[in-house]
């Protein structure tokens, strides 16, 4: 019997996503949304990959919102710029690192479950191609203006 509990056990690990893309962190995440009556909002962060192999970002999820996708701006033909979801996701560089920006890539939460209130924080899952996640907290800034963002140097530990 122990032997079937082993092999269920040691079956049951390698079934089991390991952990998200090895070396990926997400640094300085912040969210906003334009006005308390807001229905969407954004946040924002640098994503970094200190690992050997690129990491694949396809998909985001939180509770703060009935819909979260990842978005960029794109300017169309007649020079009009727009937001659009990508739906292929975003990749981290191994080795690297993506700033995610206002006027540039950022994971958008479309139908808030409640208003984005100055110093509230919720969580966020990054999905990666390979199945595995990563889950970490976004604090909610509506003073910070844009262009704060702080690049965490690779290398050395955050303060």
């Amino acid at each position: 019997m122990f032997r079937t509990l082993s092999l269920t056990a040691a079956a049951a690990l390698l079934t089991t996503p390991a952990l998200a893309c090895d070396g990926f962190e997400v640094h300085d995440a912040y969210a906003r949304a334009s006005t308390s009556m807001s229905t969407s909002g954004a946040a924002f962060m640098a994503m970094m990959n200190t690992g050997d192999a690129d990491c694949h970002v396809v998909g985001a999820r939180s509770d703060a919102s009935q819909r979260t996708e990842l978005h960029t701006h794109i300017q169309d033909d007649n020079g009009v710029m727009r937001m659009v979801h990508v739906e292929d996701g975003f990749v981290v560089p191994a080795g690297g690192h993506l700033m995610l920006q206002r006027g540039a890539e950022h994971v958008m939460f479309m139908g808030l479950t409640a208003p984005f209130e100055q110093g509230n924080t919720f969580n966020v899952t990054l999905d990666f191609e390979d199945g595995t996640e990563y889950t970490f907290e976004v604090p909610v800034d509506l003073e910070r203006m844009p262009g704060q963002m702080e690049m965490p140097m690779q290398g050395h530990a955050d303060h």
